[in-house]
């Protein structure tokens, strides 16, 4: 378990901090983006655009820590990661302002952005491979689903301080020093994550000097010769029997591809025409997750702000019972996605999201909706997005092989991220602004669950093993009894 909790707490920091700079977005663009005579909405689409970049060099920080963690372990890596981000969190919260740095404000507050984009492209990947290698067979859906939750305790844990920030100062305030204190809360939190991966075992992954997939106490495929899996049936993002161990589950759900090579020199050929071949299809199941998510759990206070004109203090605490909703949907989903499978969770989740967006927003719109009822549309609106977070940090581990696991998956996660979450604030405030269409949000999150959903229903053709040997599909409990007879073969042989 502490491999879980090493993993999860990095993620936390990072999506408190994200949360608390989307939540605290209209007063950053006032202490930084609103020069004498400015505009309040173009101060905030130019804050969002700071929050836009830090997404950008989120692909880099994946390629750079993930090439570093799957050659040189995934522990001293994930250390140099979490210190980054606590740092340039901690940062943020000691800036000068505009009105005493003038333009050089700004681009302070953009390039510690830059530092925790780069940071957080690394703790993804790294923490969903350590969460995923650690796993016991058929957990890796739950192991992999507490990095989802950890987003949701960060992100509840960022709209809980700003918004206890919002209400117990008073505009100026929280205008003159009190939007500072939430940064620098990521201080003792980063401590504290620091701890405990100070103490953390490399993964069996690595400590065995195997590159091979997540297998044998891991869950996955097994070495070459046995193949077996422990993945989940119908599992979104496995190869069975793939030699020299891809990953654990059923065949083709991701379309992963079979390893060349054992992968002990740290990156053999053909490690980049992997993570390029697996990376689009990985973007495109996850990326209704990213845009859904940041569109109603982080953007929301902001829309209703500025294009509802709801109070700040109201706004987050619209936030509330959506991202209860996502924390509680998130484990369950996970769990379930170790029964029936990664895809069919989630691409349940991407269609209620395409069918749903559009009402659940009108109904936020209309004055005379009552409290509970916007409470439980935001609420049901984070759970869609916690069906597909659950089951999503599973699939991409398994769609990789382990030499470049944490490269692979970062990237995918990191790009999808960039585009649709890290735009979503840009987009959806900017394209509100010019066209008065208050529906906007809806409309975007609706359109990349569609595209999710497609890319998830797809099926790409089935993988074969060196042997020729095409993957079947089977249950968790074929899986695990043909673990077991495979166990008291080798006993027997022993």
């Amino acid at each position: 378990m502490r491999a879980v909790a090493a993993g999860s707490v990095g993620n936390l920091v990072e999506w408190y901090e994200f949360g608390v700079y989307g939540f605290l977005a209209t007063v950053l663009a006032d202490r930084f983006f609103t020069p004498a005579g400015g505009g309040a909405a173009e101060a905030l689409v130019r804050t969002y655009a700071a929050f836009a970049l830090a997404f950008f060099f989120r692909p880099l920080g994946a390629a750079l820590f993930g090439s570093l963690g799957d050659r040189a372990g995934r522990r001293p890596v994930l250390i140099c990661v979490i210190t980054l981000m606590t740092a340039s969190t901690a940062l943020i919260g000691m800036l000068p302002t505009y009105a005493t740095a003038g333009a050089a404000a700004p681009w302070l507050l953009t390039l510690l952005r830059a530092l925790q984009g780069l940071s957080a492209g690394g703790e993804f990947g790294g923490a969903v491979t350590l969460m995923t290698e650690s796993a016991p067979p058929g957990r890796r859906g739950l192991y992999g689903a507490w990095q989802s939750f950890t987003v949701a305790l960060g992100l509840l844990a960022g709209a809980g301080v700003a918004t206890a920030t919002v209400t117990l100062l008073t505009p100026a305030q929280l205008s003159d020093w009190g939007w500072r204190l939430p940064f620098l809360l990521a201080l003792p939190l980063g401590l504290v994550a620091l701890w405990l991966r100070v103490g953390l075992d490399e993964t069996p992954r690595v400590g065995e000097g195997e590159a091979g997939g997540l297998r044998g106490g891991a869950g996955g495929a097994a070495r070459a010769g046995h193949g077996v899996t422990g993945g989940p049936p119908g599992g979104a993002g496995d190869d069975t029997r793939v030699r020299d161990g891809l990953t654990g589950g059923p065949p083709g759900d991701a379309g992963a591809v079979a390893l060349a090579g054992d992968g002990r020199d740290g990156g053999p050929p053909g490690s980049t025409r992997v993570v390029a071949r697996l990376v689009p299809t990985a973007v495109g199941r996850v990326l209704g997750w990213s845009a859904a998510g940041y569109t109603f759990l982080v953007v929301l206070p902001s829309y209703l702000q500025v294009t509802l004109h709801a109070d700040v203090r109201q706004a987050l605490l619209a936030t509330v019972p959506a991202n209860l909703g996502f924390a509680a949907a998130i484990l369950p989903a996970g769990l379930l996605s170790d029964r029936v499978g990664r895809r069919p969770v989630m691409l349940t989740g991407a269609l209620l999201v395409t069918a749903s967006a559009v009402p659940l927003l009108r109904l936020l719109q209309d004055d005379g909706t009552s409290a509970a009822a916007k409470g439980a549309a935001t609420a049901a609106a984070g759970a869609m997005v916690g069906l597909m977070a659950g089951p999503g940090p599973a699939l991409l581990a398994e769609m990789f092989p382990a030499r470049v696991r944490w490269t692979g998956l970062g990237l995918a996660y990191s790009l999808s991220n960039a585009v649709f979450s890290g735009c979503a604030g840009l987009i959806i405030t900017e394209a509100v602004r010019r066209t008065g269409n208050a529906d906007v949000p809806a409309y975007y999150a609706a359109a990349a669950c569609a595209l999710s959903a497609l890319v998830l229903a797809w099926r790409p053709r089935r993988t074969r093993t060196r042997a020729g040997e095409p993957g079947e599909e089977r249950s968790g409990q074929e899986v695990a009894t043909e673990e077991a007879v495979r166990k008291g073969r080798s006993e027997r042989c022993g």
